[in-house]
């Protein structure tokens, strides 16, 4: 039998002093055993590899490179002027890319 660590622990006392109807009532009831789940749904949001995606759109909303940001010239990102490891003829390097 499988032990979850998780479950907070009961005393031996405890256990025993619930009633065996309450405890009968607890693992008997409908309602938690039910689980609407429509399965068509669940299909609907996997997208399979190969799949056409032709049909679809990509909206991209690009942001123009900011006065307090650079481009490194090693690794191609733009990162903020606090990133600036060094300059040298007019290349900026990033921290990553220096270290």
């Amino acid at each position: 039998m499988a032990i979850d660590y998780d479950e907070p622990r009961t005393k031996a006392e405890d256990e025993a002093a619930q009633p065996l109807d309450e405890l009968k009532t607890d693992k008997a009831s409908p309602a938690a055993a039910i689980l609407d789940v429509d399965e068509g749904d669940l299909a609907d949001s996997f997208e399979l590899p190969g799949a056409d995606l032709s049909s679809e759109e990509l909206l991209v909303h690009i942001v123009p490179i900011q006065p307090d940001e650079f481009t490194c010239r090693s690794c191609f990102l733009v990162h903020h002027r606090s990133q600036l490891a060094r300059e040298t003829d007019g290349n900026k390097y990033c921290i990553e890319c220096e270290s």
